[in-house]
């Protein structure tokens, strides 16, 4: 699992860096619809070369603080 820090309604996406525990992550869209989880997880998939299934925001759907599941990936 991993804790991560969104910032939605970015001029960029990606992943910005890693403060502690918390991986924040930039994103174009914004906060309405679910537009930014479905971001989220396009951009986690993409740097850390998963598939977007084995991605799942476990906690804070509606929140900022997310915690994610990954699988395949060792641990980050």
């Amino acid at each position: 699992m991993v804790q991560v820090k969104v910032q939605p309604r970015s001029s960029r996406r990606g992943i910005e860096c890693a403060s502690g525990d918390i991986l924040k992550v930039n994103l174009t869209a914004p906060p309405a619809d679910g537009a930014a989880n479905e971001q989220l997880i396009e951009v986690l998939s993409e740097e850390l070369k998963v598939r977007k299934s084995s991605i799942r925001i476990l906690r804070g759907a509606s929140s900022r603080y997310k915690t994610v599941e990954i699988k395949g990936v060792g641990e980050l």
